[in-house]
């Protein structure tokens, strides 16, 4: 059966390991989820992630990060769904947890973070917030 939320089922699958306690997660390669990662790895969230090609399909090995034994992320939450799409403008960017957070926006120049799309004064497609 084909996955109607790519996006989701990767965070879902860094939520779920990091519950577990594990080091690194796999998911599905793709451009999108490649792009949220490395906004992801700028903002600290996560230590890193890799091409895994040793499967059948290409995936990528994200390294999840802990501190003091707490996992980095808190909640890690998808905002626009594929039956409901969440747009916003430059001004209108919600903060999460008073700024402590970010907001994870496809825009026309690229997935960036919520500061970043403020600062390049572009809106777009709110994809996740993460604290």
């Amino acid at each position: 059966m084909a996955m109607t939320d790519p996006l989701g089922d990767m965070l879902t699958r860094i939520r779920n390991g990091q519950q577990a306690k594990k080091d690194s997660v796999l998911s599905p390669a793709s451009k999108l989820r490649a792009n949220v990662l490395e906004v992801l790895q700028r903002e600290g969230y996560i230590r890193g992630y890799s091409e895994d090609a040793s499967g059948k399909h290409p995936a990528l090995r994200i390294e999840l990060k802990y501190f003091e034994g707490e996992p980095a992320i808190k909640h890690v939450a998808r905002v626009s769904k594929p039956g409901r799409r969440i747009y916003s403008g430059s001004k209108e960017l919600p903060a999460v947890r008073n700024g402590l957070g970010i907001t994870i926006v496809s825009t026309p120049k690229g997935v960036l973070s919520d500061n970043e799309a403020r600062n390049e004064n572009v809106g777009g497609e709110v994809l996740a917030e993460v604290f």
